[in-house]
């Protein structure tokens, strides 16, 4: 009896001890994200990944699927978990705020990553939209000689990367009064919507069509596909935004002109590095921009793998 009770101490203390050390392997961050049935944001959340391992951080990610409130419920679950910190990819900027105001209330720091909430996280870390339609929207003036008729494909409505996008495009349109904007809509950053909207577009306008301003690719690529269907892609300019994979090889064959690329991985490294840092009370960076950069023909070679 009394060698039982040893052996049931013994495998308590065991069973304690790994228990214990399981739990102080390393930090926990909480990680939400706006929609995993996307290519980019599928992209970002691997880079975490593989950065998490890297440094020894147990990442729980979990998809939001386009919904501020399931977000919101998420980073409640998160709180109710005690993680050591949040990163959040926001669904939208007033939706997605309260989650900002929860985490901090519960003093969990949390980093917005890719996307903006009104209420102001710990630290962001991402690129500025804003500029990226500036990019893509200075090459489509150049392409079009200044005038002409252009068709913009916007993202999710309310979300970050489509206010400034937005805002971007119409920046730069406004120094050129011979471009004229036939039609904006959104897609929902879905490739199949953005084929389907660009058909609408082609019965509603053909040939007066001159270039087509897409907030990413998936969309972007939704209306070559319905362009080529329509034998007018020869016709027609179209510039994205992102650089996925399908993209850089579409750039390649030339069925679209031109994406902007948007570095998933440096994103995605900033913002586990600045959630480490936080954690271990290091000085970090409550802002970090990772800037974008034009892809054409000419240098696509250079972001293909």
């Amino acid at each position: 009896m009394k060698k039982l009770l040893l052996l049931l101490t013994a495998v308590c203390f065991i069973s304690f001890s790994c228990s214990n050390s399981e739990k102080k392997k390393g930090p926990v961050i909480g990680v939400s994200m706006l929609s995993l049935q996307n290519e980019f944001i599928v992209k970002l959340s691997d880079a975490m990944q593989a950065k998490a391992d890297e440094l020894g951080i147990e990442l729980i990610i979990v998809d939001a699927e386009h919904s501020p409130l399931k977000q919101v419920e998420q980073i409640e679950s998160f709180i109710a978990q005690k993680v050591d910190a949040i990163i959040m990819n926001p669904c939208e900027v007033e939706g997605s705020s309260p989650a900002v105001t929860k985490a901090l209330a519960a003093n969990i720091p949390i980093i917005n990553i890719n996307s903006e909430t009104k209420t102001e996280p710990t630290a962001f870390v991402g690129s500025d939209d804003v500029e990226s339609a500036r990019i893509a929207m200075k090459y489509l003036v150049d392409k079009m000689g200044g005038k002409g008729n252009l068709l913009m494909i916007q993202g999710y409505m309310g979300q970050a990367a489509q206010l400034k996008r937005e805002a971007g495009a119409m920046e730069v349109l406004q120094n050129f009064p011979e471009i004229k904007l036939l039609a904006s809509q959104t897609a929902e950053w879905d490739r199949s919507q953005g084929m389907s909207l660009m058909e609408n577009w082609i019965q509603s306008y053909g040939s007066q069509i001159t270039a087509v301003f897409s907030h990413n690719d998936e969309m972007g690529l939704g209306a070559v596909k319905a362009l080529q269907n329509a034998g007018m892609k020869d016709k027609v300019i179209v510039v994205s935004v992102d650089a996925i994979d399908d993209a850089l090889q579409a750039v390649k064959k030339g069925d679209l002109d031109a994406t902007v690329f948007q570095n998933a991985a440096n994103q995605a490294n900033g913002a586990v590095e600045t959630a480490l840092m936080i954690i271990q009370n290091k000085p970090f960076d409550k802002e970090v921009i990772i800037p974008f950069e034009l892809v054409t023909q000419d240098n696509v070679a250079n972001y293909l793998k």
